[in-house]
């Protein structure tokens, strides 16, 4: 993961998968693995969350499905449920599971940090982009 940083300070290159500067994803809810409402990134994101999504049914359930329920509010760390149509930011080798089963939500290129193309190709992200990419 050393290249998505800037070698002179060691602070995240918030670039999205444009090339762009990495736009907020969702502040309500609250979302990214800093709770910034970015899908930044840094070494201590293990699960890599830089994919924008914006939630559907069909990923919820999924996601449940596959071990991750992200729709049971969790009161006890501030959570409060994801439901259709809200935005996060997605671990992208979930994301890239949910694409190859059929259920990929669709994706804020411009809030997706560049991070991703690590784990699917521009293509898949933007074959499922919210926006005109």
């Amino acid at each position: 993961m050393d290249d998505l940083f800037d070698r002179r300070d060691g602070r995240p290159r918030a670039r999205n998968v444009l090339g762009g500067t990495l736009l907020p994803c969702s502040v309500a809810p609250l979302t990214g693995f800093f709770r910034d409402g970015c899908c930044n990134t840094g070494p201590e994101d293990a699960g890599l969350h830089v994919v924008c999504a914006e939630m559907t049914a069909e990923f919820l359930d999924f996601s449940r499905a596959a071990g991750n329920d992200l729709s049971t509010p969790r009161p006890e760390y501030g959570f409060a449920g994801l439901q259709p149509g809200d935005r996060w930011c997605l671990c992208a080798a979930r994301w890239e599971e949910a694409r190859l089963a059929g259920f990929a939500p669709p994706v804020l290129l411009e809030a997706t940090h560049e991070g991703a193309l690590r784990v699917t190709t521009h293509a898949h992200l933007t074959a499922h982009a919210l926006d005109a990419g």
